[in-house]
């Protein structure tokens, strides 16, 4: 039974999902919380992530340590994906099991499920059809996250857990227009509308590309639920189970942050509009009791505050 008085290590508590988990966490009174910097712990040494579980011994580990990027990023640095992604989740998973930590929670990636999947995406779609060649290592990385965390619990009787997410966007986001996500690469592009550095939008690939987000404080809110829920599947999707077109996101977003300001949206077609469409089936999730809170108008605001208080 996991509780207050619990030890629970947030592996990436820097990050984007690690430090909205690790800020839930604390609002709720969790205080026996571990975490490591890059500088304290290498995720990608093997010897020093065993004998760090080995010595801490947490009751419960949140990985959502990872290489993350969008779409140019991941297709252009592949090796660098699957090389880091497969080494920091397998010392974790496996360091976990040698240590007989038995309850864990890793944090996975909607990209898993095949390019034309069946809308909106059951969790049982995993592995039925090829995936979107621009982020397939990526993917191919996180699916090998996923059946270890299977393997485990059948072979072992361990309770880990894979929550898929929706594309997630709030604090501590990564706004470079490059190597970004396509939703916090939107939240820049309409700020440099907003401070006269551009003239126009220029989405890429058509703007056709529909896509579902959830605010990363819902997720943190999903992974804290399913912490102390006990469920019979490994693998549980967490979205909001709706979605808009990119040309779509780019107008609501404009909308809020530049209401007066008139500007054209262009299409940078030499880049890739990546999965038609990818929304998730979170019918399990809502089943168990849990759903997401946060309205899109809201999270934009939210976000777009911490944004510029980082700039």
């Amino acid at each position: 039974m996991i509780d207050q008085k619990s030890k629970i290590y947030i592996a990436g508590h820097k990050g984007l999902v690690g430090s909205a988990i690790l800020r839930r966490l604390k609002s709720l009174g969790y205080k026996n919380l571990i975490i490591k910097d890059k500088s304290n712990l290498n995720l990608l040494d093997q010897n020093k992530v065993f004998n760090f579980l080995k010595k801490n011994k947490p009751n419960f580990i949140f990985i959502a340590a990872a290489k993350v990027g969008g779409i140019l990023a991941n297709n252009r640095y592949k090796a660098d994906f699957i090389y880091q992604n497969l080494t920091i989740q397998n010392n974790l998973i496996h360091g976990a099991f040698l240590n007989n930590i038995k309850n864990l929670i890793f944090l996975g990636s909607s990209c898993v499920y095949p390019k034309f999947c069946k809308q909106p995406i059951k969790e049982k779609y995993l592995l039925e059809g090829e995936l979107e060649k621009t982020n397939d290592a990526y993917a191919i990385a996180k699916i090998a996250g996923i059946k270890m965390c299977e393997s485990y619990n059948l072979q072992y009787g361990t309770n880990f857990r894979c929550i898929m997410p929706t594309n997630t966007f709030g604090p501590n986001d990564n706004y470079d227009s490059m190597n970004s996500h396509f939703f916090p690469a939107l939240i820049k592009k309409v700020h440099d509308l907003k401070i006269g550095k551009t003239k126009n939008l220029v989405l890429w690939g058509d703007g056709s590309a529909k896509r579902e987000v959830i605010y990363v404080d819902d997720l943190a809110d999903a992974c804290i639920f399913f912490m102390k829920k006990k469920t019979k599947e490994t693998i549980i999707n967490i979205g909001t189970g709706k979605d808009y077109s990119i040309k779509r996101y780019a107008e609501i977003i404009s909308k809020i942050l530049i209401p007066e300001k008139k500007f054209k949206i262009k299409f940078d077609k030499t880049k890739p509009n990546g999965t038609p469409r990818k929304v998730l089936d979170v019918s399990l999730a809502t089943n168990y009791g849990w759903k997401s809170k946060t309205k899109l108008e809201e999270a934009i605001q939210l976000t777009y505050k911490n944004f510029k208080l980082n700039r």
